[in-house]
């Protein structure tokens, strides 16, 4: 299944309460992300914002669709050369703040209006420059430190108040044109019959329709597999007639030539059309 908005979320929100490490009187930057995200490594003990984001990322599996990396500006320039970034707010955005989106970034869980919900690393509660933990966040649209919002390209599309990706979410599925039925016309069939018969099996005259007939019968428990062969021969001509039986016909009605209407009953139930 494809990988969607909420999967990153669920992720990040799980994360909502984790602090980073402690020392001399001061948040030291010390975490677990960085140690857990290959080729970020080396970011430890830094700010780490931006490695959160690629952290969550590649624990919901969808670490191709945002920039692993431990810079909030090479994060912009990645979405960017993918033209995928935006100034409106989308659901799994990554939103970067700052001159230039190099300051910090986060993930959008929600917006409205006039402001964008978001679960942040390396951040707080307080409004100070020094983060320490992960938090969900209420920040303003249109205020000057939110710079704008790369698009992650989900399957799925992403719910954006970009007008120009308000409709990207895949358009739904055209259903494949339905198979046209197979036709079995009662001419072809009353041929067979005249020349197929009086043998049991052997010769074949139209022999596709044929075994469309033969196959329902073997099916409604009238003919052996063994005699669904393409010929109308005896076999499969006295398979007809009792199937005509079991739908009420009598009499001349129930043998000699095939009929729109009993084979039409038969069509029905398996398939395929009738035709004179």
């Amino acid at each position: 299944m494809a990988v969607t908005p909420a999967d990153v979320i669920a992720v990040a929100r799980a994360e909502v309460g984790y602090r980073e490490g402690y020392s001399n009187g001061h948040w030291n930057n010390r975490q677990k992300y960085s140690p857990a995200v290959p080729g970020l490594e080396w970011s430890d003990w830094q700010a780490w914002c931006a490695t959160f984001v690629s952290w969550c990322a590649m624990q919901a599996g969808a670490a191709d669709l945002y920039p692993r990396t431990a810079s909030c500006l090479t994060g912009v320039a990645w979405f960017k050369a993918r033209g995928r970034f935006s100034e409106y707010p989308a659901i799994g955005a990554q939103v970067f703040f700052g001159s230039g989106g190099g300051t910090h970034t986060g993930l959008v869980y929600d917006y409205d209006e006039t402001y964008i919900y978001t679960i942040e690393g390396n951040t707080n509660d307080s409004g100070s420059a020094e983060g320490n933990g992960v938090y969900l966040k209420k920040r303003g649209r249109r205020d000057t430190y939110t710079y704008g919002y790369g698009y992650p390209k989900f399957e799925g599309g992403i719910k954006s108040a970009d007008p120009a990706y308000a409709n990207q979410a895949p358009a739904p599925a055209v259903p494949p044109a339905a198979k046209p039925k197979p036709v079995v016309y009662v001419s072809h069939i009353n041929a067979a019959r005249a020349k197929d018969i009086p043998a049991a099996t052997g010769h074949t005259t139209y022999p596709a329709e044929v075994k469309l007939v033969e196959k329902a019968l073997v099916a409604e428990g009238f003919l052996s597999a063994q005699w669904a062969d393409g010929s109308w021969g005896t076999k499969t001509q006295d398979a007809f007639d009792a199937f005509r039986r079991s739908i009420g016909l009598t009499g001349n009605d129930a043998k000699g030539s095939v009929g729109t209407y009993s084979l039409g009953r038969l069509a029905a139930k398996h398939g395929w059309t009738v035709k004179a």
